[in-house]
């Protein structure tokens, strides 16, 4: 007669591994959890899943680094709409919410991994992962048919942020080297090492990519510091908006406190002649027209009179749609001061420039052909100039029409011309797009004198990196930031750059052998002990042909609560942390 001694059952707490199964697959259960390989279908959702996280990682630093250009975007949807928002609150706001959700599901998964246990994501999490995915692919689809011309950016900061990104991608390739040697080893242990061979080779192909990438990224700021030219002056676009509404007095008076070299703005002409500054078509967006004129607020803006524009308050709109966020930081005095602004005119304009020994540089916008002064334009404008009192030499003129009878006039060109036009035209600077002056074309215009001007430079990396690469100015709508850059955010030799990036090469290397070592010496260990643990509930669940999941918990449910129904307490008792019992031995 076989005698049986009884087992005692002992749960361990496991909360850690409680708290990843239950967020992750709501399995928070003890048999529910398990060690088998995920099943193609959740392996499948891993996979979207990581997408999904790829594919958020680049839309969050799309817009991290767009931030230079959130007022161009708004403008674009205002023109498009008629109506004034701050579009980029909500983008925002729901790419970091998606981010931070899918980052965390992304940890969880990988945790699954590490800990060996099944991945199972819970449904919830399925529709949220479709929802982030689905959300990502409409905005990505939506930015480039409204703003397409903005994915230069991201190019662009590359030369800002490629050296820094590259050693924090080094970092976390090393660190999945972890997850990696654990699966090479476990197929070593059951023999079935295809696919993971193929997984070692991704891997291996990948850290090799991230090793020679530096070869493939150039910045100027990769330079000597002897080779570093005088700092860009700033152009104050009109004015500095941030701090005063637009194309106003104040704003322009905002602007010369802060230093800048030279005021731009927007020009277009009245009904009866008279150059004053605004950027819109219309009146709509920048003055109360709807409460003085409310039938006329979508005519354009040249169709008005002078007196008619004077009348227009130019500075409520400011206080009461705060487009850049920077209301609540003016004192009471300025406040009082954007209430009672008015439209200002050329003339005006051009007079505080020259009591304050600044240039000007001056967009014109052509009236529409019914307008009385369509042919007479540019006289009219040029008469503002003459009436201002400035030297003419300080005012850039842009206009590609007629330059011929504004000889006198600083002449800038808006458009990407060879050297050999532009002296044709008797042009001697570019005004340029940040995106359209690449570092060899500007290091080209300055080595046959031509002066570059980029535009809009709003962030302090861009202006680093256009420094970097000696333009000339860059005109601003933040003057007030970029006058608390002195110096280049970083600047590197190209001896010490090889150096820092040989070094992180040859430290990744070492932590990803220390990991295969490490993980072989477990094998070692594990071969040579000749044994391996189960647990009857191991031993039962491996014995019987795979069933359903609902099934096999219930298999396990019911082998759990009869042991501890019959259980007593054993006189031969081995703890198994893995699973939490105590095992008594079968006599």
């Amino acid at each position: 007669m076989v005698k049986h001694q009884p087992l005692q059952q002992v749960y361990e707490k496991q909360l850690c591994l409680s708290f990843l199964t239950g967020i992750y697959g709501c399995r928070w259960k003890r048999y529910q959890r398990s060690h088998d390989d995920s099943s193609k279908w959740e392996c499948a959702w891993f996979i979207i899943l990581c997408s999904t996280f790829s594919l958020l990682l680049f839309w969050a630093y799309f817009w991290l680094e767009a931030h230079n250009d959130y007022n161009q975007f708004n403008w674009l949807l205002y023109n498009r709409s008629g109506e004034w928002k701050d579009r980029t609150v909500p983008i925002l706001a729901t790419t970091a919410v998606g981010f931070s959700y899918i980052t965390f599901l992304m940890i969880l998964a990988l945790c699954h991994i590490s800990l060996g246990q099944q991945l199972n994501l819970y449904w919830i999490h399925k529709v949220g992962v479709l929802a982030a995915l689905i959300t990502t692919v409409s905005g990505v689809v939506s930015i480039d048919d409204v703003w397409g011309d903005e994915w230069d950016i991201i190019l662009i900061s590359l030369q800002s942020t490629g050296p820094f990104l590259h050693i924090g991608a080094l970092a976390a390739v090393t660190a999945l080297g972890w997850l990696v040697a654990e699966h090479v080893v476990r197929a070593e242990r059951t023999s079935k090492c295809c696919f993971h061979m193929i997984l070692l080779l991704v891997y291996l192909s990948v850290l090799l990519a991230l090793y020679m990438a530096p070869l493939a990224i150039s910045s100027p700021c990769i330079m000597d510091k002897n080779s570093l030219k005088s700092r860009p002056d700033v152009i104050g676009r009109r004015g500095a908006p941030m701090l005063a509404p637009e194309n106003t007095l104040m704003s322009f008076n905002k602007a010369l406190q802060q230093g800048v070299s030279s005021l731009e703005a927007d020009v277009t002409v009245s009904l009866d002649g008279v150059p004053f500054l605004m950027r819109d078509r219309t009146l709509k967006r920048t003055t109360d027209i709807a409460k003085v004129f409310p039938d006329r607020q979508h005519e354009d803006a040249s169709l008005f009179n002078w007196t008619e524009i004077r009348s227009l308050n130019a500075g409520q709109w400011f206080l009461e749609n705060d487009p850049f966020w920077t209301v609540g930081s003016l004192t009471g005095r300025d406040r009082n001061r954007i209430r009672n602004l008015t439209v200002c005119s050329l003339v005006e304009m051009l007079r505080l420039a020259a009591r304050a020994n600044r240039s000007a540089l001056l967009y014109l916008r052509r009236p529409p052909p019914e307008h009385p002064h369509y042919k007479t334009w540019i006289m009219d404008t040029l008469w503002a100039v003459q009436r201002s009192g400035i030297s003419q030499k300080r005012v850039t003129w842009t206009p590609d029409t007629d330059r011929g009878r504004v000889r006198g006039l600083q002449q800038t060109s808006l458009e990407k011309l060879s050297v050999e036009e532009l002296r044709h035209r008797g042009i001697s600077s570019l005004t340029l797009r940040y995106s359209q002056a690449s570092n060899k074309d500007i290091q080209d215009f300055l080595a046959n004198n031509m002066s570059v001007t980029v535009y809009p430079v709003n962030e302090p990396w861009l202006y680093s990196v256009l420094w970097c690469s000696g333009v000339s100015s860059v005109s601003s709508d933040t003057p007030q930031v970029l006058r608390k850059v002195p110096y280049p955010i970083w600047l590197m030799s190209p001896d010490k750059y090889c150096l820092v990036w040989i070094t992180s090469d040859l430290v990744s290397i070492a932590i990803v052998i220390g990991i295969f070592i490490f993980q072989n010496y477990h094998v070692i260990r594990w071969r040579m002990s000749g044994m391996q643990n189960y647990n009857p509930e191991q031993i039962m669940l491996s014995a019987v042909a795979r069933r359903p999941s609902r099934d096999v918990n219930i298999m396990k449910e019911k082998l759990i609560f009869s042991e501890v129904s019959n259980g007593v307490t054993s006189t031969d008792e081995h703890l198994y942390p893995e699973n939490g019992y105590d095992i008594g031995q079968y006599k």
